[in-house]
């Protein structure tokens, strides 16, 4: 066997890698499984997406490759979007990157960026990519732990001023996986005030734009006055239009930065399936409609949730966006036990806040990625679970 590199042996292990295995030698024993872990809903994208995927299978010229600049028309979808619905314009060719999915941009962003001696600031818990770009790219990554005392935001005044100044990304998520925090307007104006300061690349991960609930409407880092000077965001169609396998997104930056993360994709990748493209352009084009309809849908799922959640012993704050409840767990119980031993006693999967890092220890976190009546038994079997564990403890 030849021997692993040093990159590849600083690589935890990824949270979700063991779960399907799991799953599927569940339901193979018979086991009514309910599935409240990856962000993954069981509802379908919009129509035209399909239609439009459909249609392009059939026109040859698709099949070609796409290379980084890909199909025109979807970045001009894109750029319509960020203006339509943040009021940013953007330019198509210069300023918007497109992805296989948001996750493989915001780690290759860090091979630009980001190398030997070289800081990123990550929050933690979080999406594993984050990281993952950070140690492939040698550089070190600096871990902030996101806890209630600080509305689970990276506080920047606390990190030390030597980390600071070898800091050159700084990753950020609101609204936020797992957590579903959202961040003040002020927040994101004190941060990126720093970035400019200090000269940080903010890679603003977007994901959850349009999940937002009781009227609040997420913003585009790009919003806060002096944002485009130092940031990158990231948008995805995985969660607004339940397209989680097509694996389409794309990033929006000042040229400078935008060319940068499009070089380095010209090393990994050799551009997306146009057809898949030209369904996202689909897609993005349904937004008015589709999207209210759909976030309807996981605002009672979350209502459900909430409720049900509360009703057996747990404590649950109600968020304002995101797919999400992140709940905590009495002390002494691990999240780690309490989620294998939901899973292999239960039947119900969700995901233990220390598999998105040690910062998450304390909590575990559903998706709003099954009915209303399956969260509302999965509820009552986790809180079967909760108080027998409880008791082993007394």
């Amino acid at each position: 066997m030849p021997r692993l590199s040093k990159r590849f042996s600083s690589f935890p292990a990824y949270p979700l890698a063991h779960i399907p295995g799991r799953k599927k030698a569940l339901i193979e024993a018979g086991v009514d499984v309910i599935d409240l872990g990856a962000g993954d809903a069981d509802l379908a994208p919009p129509a035209g997406a399909v239609s439009a995927l459909q249609r392009a299978a059939e026109v040859p010229a698709m099949q070609r490759y796409g290379f980084g600049l890909g199909l025109v028309r979807y970045r001009e979808a894109v750029a319509a979007w960020m203006h339509t619905r943040f009021g940013q314009r953007v330019d198509p060719i210069t300023e918007v990157v497109p992805l296989l999915g948001s996750k493989e941009g915001l780690a290759h962003i860090a091979f630009a960026f980001a190398g030997p001696g070289d800081v990123a600031i990550i929050p933690d818990p979080a999406y594993q990519a984050y990281l993952g770009g950070t140690l492939l790219s040698d550089a070190t990554p600096y871990v902030y732990a996101l806890r209630p005392r600080t509305n689970f935001l990276v506080d920047l005044d606390e990190i030390p001023a030597d980390v600071l100044s070898r800091a050159r990304i700084l990753y950020l998520n609101y609204p936020n996986n797992p957590t579903a925090a959202i961040a003040p307007r002020d927040y994101l104006e004190r941060v990126v005030e720093v970035c400019r300061e200090r000269d940080i690349l903010l890679v603003y991960d977007n994901a959850y734009s349009e999940m937002g609930f009781d009227g609040y409407v997420p913003p585009s880092i790009f919003e806060i006055d002096g944002a485009r000077e130092v940031a990158i965001e990231f948008h995805s169609l995985s969660k607004t239009y339940n397209m989680t396998g097509w694996r389409c997104g794309w990033a929006v930056a000042k040229p400078e930065i935008a060319t940068a993360l499009a070089k380095v994709k010209a090393f990994t990748d050799t551009g997306q399936y146009m057809g898949i493209q030209a369904a996202g352009v689909a897609a993005i084009e349904s937004w008015a409609e589709f999207v209210p309809q759909n976030v309807a849908v996981f605002q009672s799922r979350r209502d459900a949730a909430v409720a049900a959640f509360r009703a057996h012993g747990f404590a649950v704050e109600v968020p304002r966006a995101t797919m999400y409840l992140w709940m905590p767990l009495p002390e002494g119980i691990a999240s780690a036990a309490f989620a294998d031993r939901l899973r292999e006693d239960a039947g119900v999967i969700v995901l233990p806040g220390s598999g998105f890092g040690a910062g998450g220890e304390g909590f575990f976190r559903i998706s709003f990625i099954q009915s209303e009546a399956r969260i509302a038994e999965a509820a009552q079997r986790a809180g079967a679970v909760l108080n027998a564990m409880l008791k082993e403890l007394a």
